[in-house]
């Protein structure tokens, strides 16, 4: 793999997730405030601090959706990276 060719793959797949990542932390949040209606964007993050969310019907599942989303854009990160040589940090 090219180093132009990782930072276009790096390019597309950053906005790709970003836009995923986006609608599924709205759908969150739209979700947890249907069971804690003043929750912030932040206190979402703590949803163990809520025993409320434990009781929505969907609400773990789609946090979970977006923690998976999260996880596959570092981990894709991380690979294509790893496949380019190797650099030492500039100082």
């Amino acid at each position: 793999m090219t180093e132009q060719m990782a930072e276009e793959m790096l390019q597309l797949s950053a906005q790709l997730f970003e836009k995923m990542i986006s609608q599924q932390q709205a759908k969150v949040l739209r979700l947890a405030r249907e069971a804690v209606p003043n929750i912030s964007p932040e206190e979402v993050r703590n949803s163990h601090d809520f025993p409320a969310l434990k009781e929505h019907p969907t609400f773990e599942f789609e946090d979970g959706i977006l923690s998976g989303l999260i996880a596959a854009q570092v981990a894709l990160r991380a690979e294509i990276k790893g496949r380019l040589p190797f650099e030492p940090p500039a100082f």
